[in-house]
């Protein structure tokens, strides 16, 4: 007759761990069924009584017979010999899952170093492009008002730096939706590096001699 066991049930009947019960299911040696999502074992009633014989005695139980062999100075019983048996049969078993669990560990843990191999080098590519960008970002960095100051005559009259506000009146930009869009678009330009446009003490200042076609679209 057929009857449902609980992996742990099961390991617990056999004297086994339930790694071992779990790896003869993926074997193929135990019969699994899936009841209303948890996991049985399919065990018939005349097998589990023989595998509950087969159980590995108990050291009382080995001694105490090994005490009365000596006594009796008679040969070993079948039944002793029997469970000799189930016991080395039940040890090669567990030697073969174990080798079959350290096999699928070693496997699981290549797959995990492989993959934090990969993060780090993605990391380490993500670092090195955020520093190229730092860099670059150094090399267009707006000169400071001393600077402004220390420029020679001839780059001075060629340029002639503004405010926001003028560039406004002088654009006619009187509409607030008109100016918070150029502002937009003049951040994103200075930002790139838009050599028409500078910083000073937080301040844009802006080539008067620039048309600025491309931020009024």
């Amino acid at each position: 007759m057929e009857k449902l066991m609980k992996p742990a049930e099961y390991a617990k009947e056999l004297g086994i761990s339930r790694q071992a019960v779990y790896a003869k299911i993926k074997r193929g040696i135990l019969t699994a069924k899936d009841v209303e999502g948890k996991l049985y074992i399919v065990v018939d009633n005349e097998d589990n009584k023989s595998q509950t014989t087969a159980r590995p005695p108990s050291p009382k139980s080995t001694e105490s017979a090994k005490t009365a062999t000596l006594k009796s100075d008679k040969p070993v019983s079948k039944e002793l010999h029997k469970d000799y048996k189930a016991l080395l049969s039940a040890k090669d078993e567990t030697i073969a899952v174990l080798k079959d669990t350290v096999k699928d560990l070693k496997k699981s843990n290549k797959q995990i170093t492989r993959t934090l191999r990969g993060e780090i080098d993605l990391l380490k590519e993500a670092f090195h492009e955020m520093r190229a960008l730092y860099m670059h970002q150094l090399e267009f960095q707006k000169p400071t008002e001393e600077a402004i100051d220390v420029l020679s005559e001839e780059a001075e009259e060629k340029r002639h730096w503004i405010s926001v506000k003028k560039l406004f009146k002088k654009f006619g930009l009187d509409k607030t939706k008109q100016q918070e869009k150029f502002l937009k678009r003049l951040k994103k330009a200075w930002k790139s590096g838009d050599e028409r446009i500078v910083k000073v003490e937080g301040k844009f200042r802006l080539d008067a001699s620039e048309t600025y076609e491309d931020l009024l679209k």
